[in-house]
């Protein structure tokens, strides 16, 4: 990758998602709870208000979504698509076999892939990105999953994944 180590592929379509998401967070999602806050405030007992901590929480996780998405738009490297080398590596759709089954999906971040898509996405630091970052189609490797388990990973396809 061209920026950091931690930067992440992202298709233009997806970034300009994410920006929309981060300002819609930022403003009106920031301004509703709020207001919820408020609301279950003046309903008395705060030890006791289901809505004041209800709010609260949804209020924390809205913070940590729009800290996620600001270092991620931050980091990430836009293009149109990865490189079509053959080279297994972030923006790259794969079909492989892996422990005996066919699966295809994206090495990348999961917020490459539109909402609603049932396409799978592997990290490339979890084990199984790992293990086939930089392989080709045709090539058969293997990893040892969290559980301890070693399991074959045999490539058959490498394509840039075309959102």
């Amino acid at each position: 990758m061209s920026n950091t180590d931690s930067a992440t592929w992202l298709s233009q379509e997806a970034y300009d998602r994410l920006a929309r998401e981060l300002e819609t967070l930022s403003t009106t999602g920031r301004d509703e709870i709020v207001g919820r806050i408020s609301a279950a405030r003046e309903e008395g007992d705060l030890k006791e208000n289901g809505g004041y901590h209800a709010a609260k929480d949804e209020q924390a996780k809205i913070e940590a979504r729009i800290r996620t998405l600001t270092n991620l738009l931050k980091t990430a490297t836009i293009s149109e698509g990865a490189a079509d080398t053959g080279i297994v590596g972030p923006g790259m759709l794969i079909t492989a076999t892996i422990a005996g089954d066919e699966s295809t999906f994206v090495l990348g971040s999961r917020e490459i892939i539109a909402p609603g898509s049932d396409l799978t996405v592997y990290s490339p630091t979890s084990p199984l990105g790992e293990a086939i970052s930089g392989q080709t189609a045709g090539t058969t490797t293997s990893y040892t999953a969290p559980n301890g388990k070693e399991i074959t990973v045999s490539i058959t396809s490498v394509e840039p994944y075309q959102p």
